[in-house]
């Protein structure tokens, strides 16, 4: 197996395939009577990621890239609006796909997480505000990173050292990044099954005893700098280096993915297209992974 993207291309079909031959109620609904896609689930799938990954963050345009070299790899390609409207009805698929991918990487059974949330911005205009589909679930949040107010969301990630995603959430920008995490970590108890003495690495956002409690109940062990007022806390001096992790992972999904230039005006439009860029980080490290890369989030071999 080749480290470039045509074979990442031709493995992540293969597999996605493979998914929805094992479950095919994972594909979106369609009625009984109709014509059968001529683009297969699992090639939709396959282009949504490859979209990413070569930085098009225009529908139209990547249409027309993809009509004009990429036709020894689809056999049949859309248009622009068959394309979104299909795409928006995937969810379930894409966040399926990006736990089995994930599973799949000698990264999963790391015992070192890092934690934080990276802005989501969804518009500028005080009328985009107004107007927006996205107003009462995108609210105006603080970036301290860039020491300014957006108004969007907030995309939560639980990754690797290795920037594997192992869970996230996107909420709106205002929201408790504790609870948020709880959240995560409810919502799907596999993640803190047969891991005991996880650890997890958060900014100073992530405190309080009964939030350290809970997490202590799940069996993770949280490290974070000390507040102020507070006495010295454990690993301290290891903050510095791992923060500079977690930035760098929040800055592979917003300069190489293009994460702040995601284009969704709706909330299905919004969610589709975070979940199309975390997917394709994914893809990029199982791939990286499987065929013995020696950095696994490098997207270097598949942006061009």
């Amino acid at each position: 197996m080749t480290n470039d993207l045509d074979t990442l291309a031709t493995a992540l079909y293969v597999r996605t395939d493979d998914l929805l031959k094992e479950a095919p109620d994972l594909a979106p609904w369609r009625p009984p009577v109709g014509f059968t896609p001529r683009l297969t689930d699992a090639e939709l799938v396959t282009l949504a990621v490859m979209q990413a990954l070569l930085g098009f963050t225009s529908e139209a345009r990547w249409i027309r890239h993809a009509r004009r070299h990429l036709g020894h790899l689809f056999r049949y390609l859309p248009r622009q609006p068959g394309y979104n409207k299909r795409l928006r009805r995937t969810t379930a698929l894409i966040t399926t796909m990006i736990r089995m991918l994930a599973t799949d990487t000698m990264l999963w059974s790391d015992d070192v997480w890092v934690v934080d949330s990276t802005p989501v911005e969804c518009g500028r205009s005080k009328e985009t505000t107004r107007r927006s589909d996205l107003a009462g679930w995108a609210e105006y949040g603080y970036c301290a990173s860039h020491s300014r107010f957006f108004w969007g969301l907030r995309l939560h990630l639980v990754c690797t050292l290795g920037g594997l995603p192992i869970g996230f959430a996107l909420t709106g920008a205002k929201a408790d990044e504790r609870q948020t995490l709880l959240g995560i970590l409810n919502a799907d108890p596999t993640l803190t099954h047969d891991r005991p003495g996880q650890t997890l690495i958060g900014d100073k956002n992530y405190y309080g005893k009964d939030f350290e409690y809970t997490l202590a109940a799940a069996g993770i062990d949280l490290l974070r700098p000390a507040r102020k007022g507070e006495p010295p806390r454990q690993g301290a001096h290891l903050f510095k280096p791992l923060r500079q992790t977690i930035e760098s992972i929040n800055h592979t999904f917003k300069s190489q993915l293009d994460l702040e230039r995601h284009g969704g005006h709706t909330p299905t439009g919004v969610r589709v297209r975070v979940l199309q860029r975390i997917l394709a980080l994914t893809a990029a490290i199982w791939h990286n992974d499987k065929t013995g890369t020696p950095v696994l989030r490098s997207l270097t071999a598949y942006d061009h």
